[in-house]
């Protein structure tokens, strides 16, 4: 498992960004990051089209987007928390203070 803290810079709030983006993106037919399941409040769970395995995002205090991402295999895991890195910097590269990538190891 891999988590992902994104810190916008100045009052900016990533979660409201990235959730429009994304619907922009699949009502135009484009991309490859979609939501999936029941939506909940501050919550949001998406998968990639080719990539098995999904991303978990939550709304955090002080705009900052907290992502859980989980692939079926290691491969998996990686291509996601890539995907979703340059999904970052094509869209929000301006928008974004830092990202922060922690490795988790599950026991």
């Amino acid at each position: 498992m891999t988590i992902i803290t994104v810190t916008p810079v100045g009052a900016e709030d990533m979660y409201t960004l990235l959730v429009e983006k994304e619907r922009e993106l699949r009502q135009a037919g484009r991309g490859t990051l979609h939501r999936h399941g029941p939506r909940k409040r501050g919550q949001e769970k998406w998968r990639h089209t080719a990539f098995k395995g999904w991303l978990k995002l939550q709304r955090s205090l002080g705009g900052v987007v907290v992502v859980e991402v989980r692939g079926r295999s290691d491969r998996d895991e990686w291509q996601l928390v890539t995907s979703l890195v340059g999904f970052l910097q094509r869209h929000f590269g301006e928008e974004i203070g830092s990202v922060h990538l922690t490795f988790a190891t599950e026991e």
